[in-house]
C-alpha cells in the first residue's frame, strides 16, 4: 500500500474451513487455486473467472549420450531443494542400460541410498503411499527422517532415498508423485523403452506437468521424439527440474513462477508458468543454457613504481579536466601523501581542493558532508585515494553528485546474477571522471564494482555493487604503499590472499579471472612474508604485493566471492576484527568446508554443473608449488602452506586469540550466522551453506577445533 497499491488489496483467513473458503472463492473477481485436485475443483465451479494447476509427475530419462555426473548432481540439486516439494521437482529416473551402473555409482558417491530389494524397498513402499495416496507425514522430510517412518537404517547425511523398481503401473508405489527427496529408479534397454515408461509415469498422475531428459545437446532426433511423446508443458534438457521448471535461471523460456500450469492435459486453464496470457496450451522445450559471461575492469588501470604523477598527466594534456576534488582520510592527509598529487595538479593548472575526513568505516553521513563540499565546488574530477574506506566512501560520493535522487535501499538489493538485477544503476561519470589511487596492497577496491557505506542513524550497512562504479581510472603506484605498517601489511596482504582464493572456486569464476587469480596467490606467497618483515626495505616485494592485490580484485569485481567474506564481515560489523584478519583466521576451515566432495547443497549457476571446489583447491595450489599423490593430498599440502603463511605474517590461530568475549560472541552467533547466510557474497560460493553449517563453522574458527 505505502507503493501505491489499493486498501485491501491482500487478505488472508486466520481461522481456514471448506465454507469460509468457498465464500471466499465466491467473492473474488478471480481466483488463482494451487493445491491439490479438490481445491481447484471447487475454484473452477465457484462461477468465477479461476485458474488452476495439478500435480506433477515427473519423469526424468538419462540417456546414454549424457553426461552421466552433470546429469546426476542436476538431479539430486533439484531433488534436494526444498526436499523436493517443488511439484516439478524429479519423482523417477530411466536410465539407459549401458550407462545404468554409471548412474548408480554417481548416485551412490553423491550421498544417495539405494534401498535394498525386499525389506527396505518395501518397507518404504508402505511409508511413502497409505491406501493409494501420498502419506501426508513425508512431504518436505529428509530422505533420512523418512528412512526413520519407514524403520531403514540409512546414514544421517543421505540425499535421495532410490528404490531400483521396474513397473511403471500406478499400483507400484514409487510410480507416484512423493514430494520428497525418494526417486523411482527404472533400466531401459532402448530409448524408446525409456520414452514408453516416461509417457506411462505421467499418465499415472502428471499429466500436464513436467518431464525431463539428460542427452548429448547434439541429439537434436531424440531430444524432439522426446518431446513429441511427452503430454507435458514443460519438458527440460538437462536441466535441474525444479529450478528449470519454475524458469530463469537455467532457461530463458520459462517465465519465473512458482504456480506451474497444465493445461486440458491436467484439468487446467493454463499450460505455461502462470503470467499474464493463459489462452493457449503452450509446450515448451527448454535445454539447458550458460549465459554469455563478462570480464570488466576501469577503462584504464596503470601501474609501476612511480606512474602516479605520468598517469595524472592525462587529466590536463589529454583530458583538459579544470576542477579536481580529493577524497582520502586524515592520516594521509596530516603526512603528505595527498602533496604529490596536489603539485602535478597545480603544474597542469588544474584547481583542487581535499576532503579527508574519511573515517575507517564510512558514514552515509560523512558522505554527505563531502557531497555538500562537493556540490559547491563542482569538480570534473574526482581522486579517491587510499585504502578500501576511503575509495568506498569516493564512489559513494561519486553516485550522490552525480545523482541526488539515487536511493541507496534500491541499489542494494540482493542479486543471483548482476545482469539481472531488479534495479536499474543510473549511468555514471557524466559530470565526473573517477580516479582511484590506493595506498595498501589489500582491498583492490580500485578495480571493483564494490562500495560499503553505513548509515551512522540507522545502523545499516549499506553494500552497493554495480559496474557503473567502476573507477575509471586506476593508478597501482607502490611509490603510496611503502610505509605500511606491519600490521596493516598483514591484514591487508591475506585479504589479498582470500580475494584470490575465494574468485577461483567461485560458481562464477571463468579463464578470464582464472589467471589473475592464480598468478596472484603465487606473489602473495613469494613476496608477502618478506614485506611483512622488511617493508620499505625490499620494494620489490611491496610493488609484487601491489600487484597481486589489484590483480585479485580484477578477479573477485567479476567471479565474485564467497562465504569466507560473508563471514568475515559480520566479524568486523560485530566484533571489530579488522577484515583481512577476519578472512584470515575462517580461511581453512572455509576452504575445507567447500572441499566436500558431497556438500548438502551446492551452488546455483547454470555455468557450475557439479561440486568440485576440491579439485579446484587443488589446481591452485599445484600453480602455487603445491605437491601430493592426488587432489587431497595436493589440497592438504596447500592447506599447511596458508598455515604457515599465516604464522610467518602474525596471524592468530583462533577467534579467541583476538580477545573476543566468549559470551559475547556466543549470544551474537546466531544473528552473525543468519546474515551472513544473506551476505550477497554467500551467492557465489561454490557449496550453498545452511545457516547451521555457518554456526559451526564460527564455532570451529573461535575455539580452533
Amino acid at each position: 500500500m505505502k507503493a501505491g497499491a489499493p486498501e485491501g488489496i491482500i487478505g488472508w483467513i486466520d481461522a481456514p474451513s471448506l465454507e469460509l473458503t468457498n465464500t471466499v472463492m465466491r467473492d473474488a473477481d478471480i481466483i488463482l487455486a494451487t493445491g491439490g485436485p479438490g481445491m481447484v475443483k471447487a475454484a473452477y465451479s465457484s462461477g468465477k473467472p479461476a485458474l488452476g494447476v495439478g500435480a506433477g509427475n515427473t519423469p526424468v530419462i538419462i540417456d546414454d549420450t549424457a553426461d552421466v555426473r552433470m546429469a546426476v548432481n542436476s538431479i539430486i540439486h533439484s531433488k534436494t531443494f526444498d526436499n523436493g516439494m517443488i511439484c516439478a521437482s524429479e519423482q523417477s529416473v530411466t536410465v539407459l542400460e549401458s550407462v545404468y551402473e554409471e548412474v548408480k555409482k554417481e548416485f551412490q558417491y553423491r550421498g544417495c541410498y539405494f534401498l535394498k530389494p525386499g525389506e527396505e524397498l518395501d518397507k518404504v513402499r508402505k511409508t511413502i503411499i497409505i491406501n493409494g495416496a501420498l502419506n501426508s507425514k513425508i512431504p518436505g522430510k529428509s530422505a533420512y527422517e523418512i528412512a526413520q517412518m519407514a524403520g531403514v537404517d540409512v546414514p544421517k547425511n543421505t540425499k535421495i532415498l532410490i528404490g531400483e523398481v521396474e513397473s511403471v503401473d500406478i499400483s507400484e508405489e514409487f510410480a507416484h508423485e512423493k514430494l520428497s527427496p525418494v526417486l523411482g529408479m527404472y533400466k531401459a534397454k532402448t530409448f524408446d523403452e525409456a520414452l514408453e515408461k516416461a509417457a506411462q509415469l505421467v499418465a499415472d498422475g502428471g499429466y500436464g506437468h513436467t518431464s525431463s531428459l539428460y542427452v548429448h545437446p547434439a541429439e537434436t532426433e531424440k531430444i524432439a521424439k522426446h518431446a513429441a511423446a511427452m503430454k507435458t508443458c514443460r519438458v527440460l534438457i538437462n536441466t535441474p527440474s525444479s529450478h528449470g521448471g519454475i524458469g530463469d535461471l537455467y532457461n530463458f523460456k520459462m517465465a519465473p513462477s512458482l504456480t506451474l500450469g497444465c493445461g486440458s492435459w491436467g484439468g487446467n486453464s493454463v499450460s505455461e508458468n502462470v503470467g499474464v496470457k493463459h489462452l493457449l496450451n503452450i509446450k515448451t522445450v527448454a535445454e539447458r543454457r550458460e549465459n554469455m559471461l563478462w570480464f570488466r575492469t576501469p577503462e584504464k588501470v596503470y601501474f609501476k613504481k612511480g606512474s602516479m604523477p605520468v598517469a595524472l598527466d592525462e587529466l590536463g594534456t589529454v583530458m583538459h579536466k579544470k576542477k579536481a576534488f580529493i577524497v582520502t582520510d586524515s592520516f594521509l592527509y596530516k603526512n603528505g601523501y595527498v602533496k604529490p598529487i596536489e603539485d602535478k595538479l597545480d603544474e597542469m593548472g588544474i584547481q583542487h581542493t581535499c576532503f579527508f575526513e574519511v573515517a575507517p568505516d564510512p558514514t552515509l553521513q560523512c558522505a554527505r558532508k563531502g557531497v555538500d563540499q562537493m556540490r559547491q565546488f563542482e569538480p570534473d574530477t574526482i581522486i579517491a585515494l587510499g585504502g578500501g574506506s576511503a575509495m568506498d566512501a569516493g564512489k559513494i560520493m561519486w553516485i550522490m553528485y552525480e545523482h541526488p535522487e539515487a536511493n541507496f535501499e534500491d541499489m542494494a538489493m540482493d542479486f543471483m546474477d548482476i545482469r539481472k538485477r531488479v534495479f536499474t544503476f543510473p549511468k555514471m561519470g557524466e559530470k565526473a571522471y573517477f580516479i582511484a589511487i590506493p595506498t595498501s596492497s589489500g582491498t583492490g577496491s580500485e578495480v571493483t564494482p564494490f562500495a560499503i557505506i553505513t548509515d551512522a542513524d540507522t545502523g545499516v550497512k549499506w553494500p552497493i555493487a554495480d559496474y557503473a562504479l567502476l573507477p575509471n581510472m586506476a593508478i597501482v603506484d607502490v611509490d603510496n604503499m611503502m610505509t605500511q605498517p606491519k600490521g596493516l601489511t598483514s591484514a591487508s596482504g591475506i585479504d589479498v590472499m582470500t580475494h584470490a582464493i575465494e574468485a577461483y572456486v567461485s560458481i562464477m569464476a571463468t579463464d578470464y579471472t582464472d589467471g589473475l587469480a592464480m598468478k596472484a596467490v603465487k606473489l602473495v606467497f613469494e613476496n608477502l612474508p618478506s614485506a611483512y618483515e622488511n617493508g620499505a626495505n625490499d620494494p620489490k616485494a611491496r610493488e609484487e604485493m601491489a600487484n597481486a592485490s589489484c590483480m585479485a580484485g580484477m578477479a573477485f569485481a567479476n567471479a565474485f566471492l564467497g562465504v569466507n567474506h560473508s563471514m568475515a564481515h559480520k566479524l568486523g560489523a560485530f566484533h571489530h576484527l579488522p577484515h583481512g584478519v577476519a578472512n584470515a583466521v575462517i580461511l581453512t576451515e572455509v576452504m575445507r568446508y567447500n572441499a566436500a566432495e558431497v556438500p548438502t547443497k551446492m551452488g546455483t549457476f547454470s555455468q557450475y554443473q557439479y561440486p568440485h571446489a576440491l579439485a579446484r583447491y587443488a589446481e591452485l595450489g599445484r600453480f602455487a608449488g603445491c605437491t601430493g599423490k592426488d587432489d587431497k593430498e595436493v589440497f592438504e599440502n596447500f592447506i599447511a602452506k596458508l598455515e604457515e603463511l599465516k604464522e610467518k605474517i602474525g596471524i592468530k590461530k583462533t577467534i579467541k586469540d583476538y580477545g573476543i568475549d566468549e559470551k559475547y560472541f556466543l549470544d551474537t552467533l546466531d544473528e552473525m550466522s543468519e546474515q551472513a547466510f544473506n551476505d550477497q557474497c554467500t551467492g557465489a560460493n561454490p557449496r550453498y551453506p545452511l545457516i547451521q553449517e555457518i554456526k559451526d563453522l564460527y564455532l570451529k574458527c573461535y575455539y580452533g577445533k
